[in-house]
């Protein structure tokens, strides 16, 4: 609950020039809540049962991957973090499920979040990692309040799937398998 007395205080405080603690906490607590909502705004663009809005990968080496070079492929989208305790167990099923499903039309693309280790101390995991790792995504794709957030889009290009949550390996198999025996389009 804020505590509206401080509250006042604090604006007051901003108004006259002067810094304090609880003013730069409330003006942190603004940003967070700008950051939200611009995240489910954009989040809202993205409907399951309708096509995917067009969107564009910037991998790790810089390489641009854009939604259109993607279609008749089942395309995973996965937001994760460095601190987040189910994405350290959910990446390594997904780098497995994908080297065994890619020849079928898998393509899974990592995005870690701004809030992650830097790219350049994450290289060794890239590196050992069949999934391409994105540094930003272009697009109404983002984590949805939860991390890790999971998107599936079909051969054709359909959103099927747009939850946080990690998959296990039901999740993958009742979810894909019947998306990858789908023909292409």
């Amino acid at each position: 609950m804020i505590d509206v007395g401080s509250f006042d205080a604090d604006i007051l405080a901003i108004q006259g020039g002067q810094h304090r603690g609880g003013a730069m906490r409330i003006l942190q607590g603004i940003i967070a809540c700008a950051t939200i909502a611009i995240a489910s705004a954009a989040t809202a663009a993205v409907k399951m049962g309708e096509p995917a809005p067009p969107f564009e990968l910037t991998l790790i080496d810089g390489t641009k991957v854009r939604s259109t070079e993607l279609r008749g492929q089942v395309v995973v989208l996965n937001f994760w973090a460095t601190w987040c305790g189910p994405c350290k167990a959910e990446l390594p099923l997904l780098d497995n499920y994908y080297r065994l499903r890619k020849p079928n039309g898998l393509r899974v693309f990592a995005v870690a979040t701004e809030d992650s280790l830097p790219a350049s101390k994450l290289k060794p995991l890239f590196a050992a990692m069949a999934i391409p790792s994105a540094r930003r995504i272009k697009g109404p794709f983002a984590a949805m309040g939860a991390l890790p957030t999971n998107y599936i889009i079909d051969r054709a290009g359909v959103v099927r799937y747009a939850k946080a949550g990690a998959f296990d390996l039901d999740d993958l198999n009742t979810l894909l398998v019947p998306l990858l025996r789908e023909p292409a389009p």
